[in-house]
């Protein structure tokens, strides 16, 4: 197990000082789904939704989300994204999110790639709700990244 990068020697969180790495080109990749009835994904798909572009709005969210990771989660660097895609996919009863998020860059975006899905979730979620408030979020998980010292991992 690696050391927690986040922690000093007195074991109080800090942020990693990332100054002296070298630029890479870095990618991460991650994804979730919402699930719902039938009759909510059967309204989406054909966009009949009263509220209106149901997935270009969460897209535009989880794009924005993802800018915006550092003020969300206290010890992110504030990065410089080069290209955040959000794309979906519709399953039986669900809808699946990727978001694919790049730099070229001291650090990764993995935390990025997991918001920009955690927040398109929510909206969909948001604007759905009034179809069915049983929808679950659920499978949110990092699937790749390439790039860094670490080098590539994939689910």
């Amino acid at each position: 197990m690696a050391d927690l990068t986040h922690l000093n020697a007195d074991g109080g969180a800090h942020m990693v000082d990332v100054s002296a790495k070298a630029d890479t080109a870095r990618e991460a990749v991650a994804e979730g789904r919402l699930s719902m009835s039938a009759e909510a994904l059967a309204v989406i798909r054909a966009g009949n939704m009263k509220k209106g572009d149901v997935l270009g709005t969460a897209r535009i969210a989880g794009i924005m989300a993802a800018k915006k990771t550092s003020d969300l989660i206290p010890l992110c660097h504030p990065l410089m994204l080069s290209k955040i895609n959000v794309e979906f996919e519709y399953e039986a009863t669900a809808i699946r999110v990727e978001a694919r998020v790049r730099l070229n860059g001291p650090t990764g975006v993995e935390m990025e790639a997991l918001t920009a899905v955690s927040i398109t979730l929510l909206t969909l979620y948001d604007m759905a709700k009034a179809l069915d408030k049983s929808m679950i979020i659920s499978d949110v998980r990092l699937l790749s990244k390439t790039g860094g010292k670490s080098g590539d991992y994939r689910a």
